[in-house]
């Protein structure tokens, strides 16, 4: 029987969106040719398992064969190192996002098979960002007298900037961003990791019926801000998608569906039998176990999603690539250990470009590379079209 591996690299877009102009895009391979991207690595960008699957191939087509999109369909040599002209030995595409918007919800349900029905909340670019309400309302719950932040920040200079105060007051730090949530920062021993979640546990039903996407947790330790660290125990509590996902499904068939990474936090469990977590690193032994060990007819669905939260937002262009370069290599002994009738998909949930300005997401057309299914195109699809395609290889019917 079928097993299908659904592996989501967080914020690996390729560019190319029908509507980029309306949020922002970038692009990696440019950079590393052009000598951007050194430390710690050198020279052009170097995935050989992905682009032997169609990465190549696919960022051309998501740019457009007319080569007018120079970032990437203009360089030559980034292209060619891509695999264009290399014999393809998957199946690949490139996918667009229908919902409004470019964070993890919208485009985890979206490649599940759900979009978006509703226009999230955002919270203003302005000091302070959050209704006086909510302020009362996370004091009230986290028996503090008061917040620090209340604005939209970077995760890391925010903590830098707050820590120490946070620690002496016991006040959680409240931020937030571009996208639909809501951020609380706090020491996981001053603090407490068992009261910042549930104070985030709490506080999300109310940010949920405003139609805010997600309140995360963000714990973090050390002494001060040349120590302090977040650490893996993040948790994002998101609003339940709206109706039965891609997992739904296959759980209602009687499949056992594995989760790898934070997927149980973004579909607040739904149709999900089980759930890992750890840094990407101890994600990639998990998947490889996975391979190993799934029963037949059943599900995995994976995030890695350290390409986001080190390197996107925090646009280090040479760590971005350091990472896809590192995961590209531990595939290697991944894709041989596929079963007959496998099916590995490789996508992604929006951009995250570290070589375009600020520090939002990007929004791109993300890549979709199957293993184990043969070669060919599937040409542009939508992102729910993933979905339909691992439901119709597990014999699930989407009416």
């Amino acid at each position: 029987m079928a097993r299908v591996f659904l592996v989501v690299m967080d914020s690996v877009g390729i560019g190319g969106a029908p509507d980029a102009d309306r949020f922002f895009n970038g692009d990696i391979p440019q950079a590393c040719a052009q000598g951007r991207a050194e430390e710690g690595r050198t020279g052009l960008l170097h995935l050989p398992h992905l682009c032997a699957l169609g990465l190549g191939a696919a960022m051309r087509l998501a740019l457009g064969q007319d080569g007018k999109n120079e970032a990437v369909a203009g360089n030559t040599d980034a292209m060619t190192n891509l695999g264009l002209g290399a014999e393809i030995k998957g199946k690949w595409g490139a996918a667009s996002e229908a919902s409004p918007g470019k964070d993890t919800p919208t485009g985890h349900w979206e490649l599940a098979g759900v979009p978006v029905p509703w226009a999230w909340h955002y919270f203003p670019d302005e000091t302070p960002a959050f209704p006086t309400e909510i302020v009362a309302k996370v004091c009230k719950l986290a028996g503090a007298d008061g917040i620090l932040g209340n604005c939209h920040a970077s995760g890391t200079a925010i903590t830098a900037q707050h820590g120490l105060d946070h620690m002496k007051t016991g006040r959680p730090i409240c931020y937030t961003s571009a996208d639909s949530v809501f951020q609380i920062a706090a020491h996981e021993q001053t603090f407490g990791l068992d009261r910042l979640l549930n104070l985030c546990q709490e506080l999300a039903p109310t940010l949920h019926a405003m139609k805010v996407g997600r309140v995360i947790a963000r714990p973090f330790v050390g002494d001060g801000p040349a120590t302090f660290e977040r650490t893996t125990n993040r948790k994002d509590f998101a609003i339940a998608p709206p109706a039965p996902t891609l997992c739904d499904r296959v759980q209602g068939g009687g499949r056992p569906v594995h989760a790898i990474g934070k997927i149980g936090d973004i579909l607040s469990m739904s149709g999900i039998d089980d759930v890992v977590k750890g840094s990407d690193a101890v994600l990639m032994t998990h998947l490889a176990k996975a391979v190993e060990t799934a029963k037949d007819g059943s599900l995995t669905f994976a995030n890695f999603v350290e390409f986001d939260s080190l390197y996107g937002h925090r646009r280090d262009i040479s760590g971005y690539a350091r990472a896809l370069e590192w995961f590209d290599a531990e595939l290697g002994p991944i894709l041989k250990n596929l079963r007959p009738n496998d099916m590995m998909i490789f996508t992604a949930d929006h951009g995250n470009d570290p070589s375009w300005i600020g520090t939002d997401h990007t929004r791109e057309r993300v890549p979709v590379l199957v293993a184990g299914q043969g070669g060919g195109e599937l040409g542009l699809l939508p992102f729910v079209g993933v979905a339909h395609m691992a439901a119709k290889h597990l014999g699930i019917d989407w009416t």
